[in-house]
């Protein structure tokens, strides 16, 4: 399981121009799913979201988590992030999962997202075609991944 995470001081999610979802401070998730994907990626990955020290303290020290500042999160799914780029222009899709299964872990870490941070987690439309609007602070963006915990 893929994750990009970006720091936002507000974001919504559109589709078919209309307004699905709308956060002001907190964390924009996109989320790539593959077909290795299990509850493991899943708690892997909530865990270190909902705990990542990457919010401001008084100081302007980067020292407090989602939880501490009761910050929301927009969570989308996104299986571009499991683009592969090494052959060619056009980037291949292969290791991203199908839309059933996918859809399934999807849902699998709203419901776990919103135990960690104790409020139901904000999401876009799965497998809808979406306008993200991203007011990105910092800016701040995190890469992780749940089978290479670099």
């Amino acid at each position: 399981m893929r994750a990009l995470i970006q720091r936002v001081k507000k974001a919504s999610v559109e589709v078919e121009n209309q307004t699905i979802s709308i956060i002001k401070k907190g964390l924009v998730l996109f989320i790539g799913i593959e077909n290795r994907d299990n509850d493991y990626d899943i708690s892997w990955i909530c865990s270190k979201v909902s705990q990542l020290r990457i919010f401001d303290d008084k100081n302007k020290v980067m020292n407090k988590s989602l939880n501490e500042i009761n910050g929301d999160i927009l969570v989308i799914s996104q299986f571009t992030l499991h683009a592969l780029t090494k052959k060619g222009n056009r980037p291949s899709y292969i290791k991203a999962a199908k839309s059933e299964f996918a859809k399934k872990i999807y849902d699998q870490l709203l419901t776990e997202m919103a135990q960690k941070i104790n409020k139901k987690p904000f999401a876009g439309v799965f497998g809808a075609d979406m306008l993200v609007k991203i007011e990105n602070d910092g800016p701040v963006t995190i890469f992780m991944d749940s089978k290479n915990k670099e």
